[in-house]
């Protein structure tokens, strides 16, 4: 008869389930307690510097499309009269609005022109709005400023910017308004100022006007027939061009 096996205590060979104690789990709730408050408290801190941060980028990226349209469309500015009986381009331009003829941007239809207006309006705040309609020459004398039905208008800047419009012409003075004047600018500025602090930002910017002179001028011989003598003898010295010909002496 064999000896029967003594019985094992499990507890003195470990294999009994190890466990927390109750102080343990409450040292470790403590401690996640404090790293999610820590957590929370450097997001709250973060996460406002960094919808800042993303909203100057999406502000400075709206700045840089709008700036980009308007020099497109004022480079693209055509000499075009208003009238069949006026020679002076179709041109009004102000401090704060500007319009202009230029090329139409629509793929689908042939050769033509937009007047395109820049404009400011305080329907939702002050913004800077942009609209276009087709042009249309008129027969009898009429006010380029006069109110006309434009459509298509989009806002092209918000607070806190601001543009301000200044023109120059060959002498490369600047004017507040180049209004019923016989040439077209030969440059517009563009100033961005900050509307709280009327401060002028470094991404103000200057344009050129590609077109001077009205399509006559190809086949005319003398700079008189390429302004018109009342408007060459009414243009002032300095808003001609300094290599343009005098009254009366023919055309290069």
């Amino acid at each position: 008869m064999t000896a029967s096996e003594p019985r094992r205590n499990p507890s003195a060979c470990g294999g009994a389930t190890a466990g927390f104690t109750l102080i343990e789990a409450l040292v470790a709730m403590a401690m996640m307690a404090m790293i999610l408050t820590a957590l929370a408290t450097l997001t709250r801190q973060w996460l406002p510097n960094w919808n800042r941060g993303l909203a100057s980028v999406q502000r400075s990226e709206q700045l840089a499309l709008a700036l980009e349209r308007i020099v497109a469309d004022l480079a693209a500015a055509q000499f075009v009269p208003k009238t069949a009986g006026v020679r002076a381009p179709y041109f009004d331009g102000t401090d704060h609005a500007v319009t202009f003829v230029r090329t139409a941007l629509n793929p689908n239809i042939g050769p033509a022109l937009d007047i395109v207006r820049f404009h400011e309006s305080d329907s939702d705040g002050v913004v800077l709005m942009r609209s276009a309609l087709p042009f249309v020459p008129r027969a009898g004398v009429d006010d380029q400023r006069a109110d006309l039905n434009f459509s298509e208008a989009v806002i092209l800047l918000r607070r806190p910017y601001r543009l301000v419009f200044s023109y120059a012409g060959a002498d490369r003075i600047w004017r507040e308004t180049w209004r019923e004047q016989a040439l077209l600018p030969k440059a517009v500025r563009l100033s961005v100022r900050d509307s709280a602090s009327q401060r002028t930002l470094p991404t103000s910017t200057t344009v050129s006007i590609r077109a001077s002179l009205p399509v006559e001028c190809v086949v005319a011989k003398t700079y008189d027939q390429c302004v018109g003598v009342n408007q060459s003898a009414a243009t002032a010295p300095s808003q001609r061009s300094p290599d343009a010909p005098r009254a009366g002496a023919a055309m290069p």
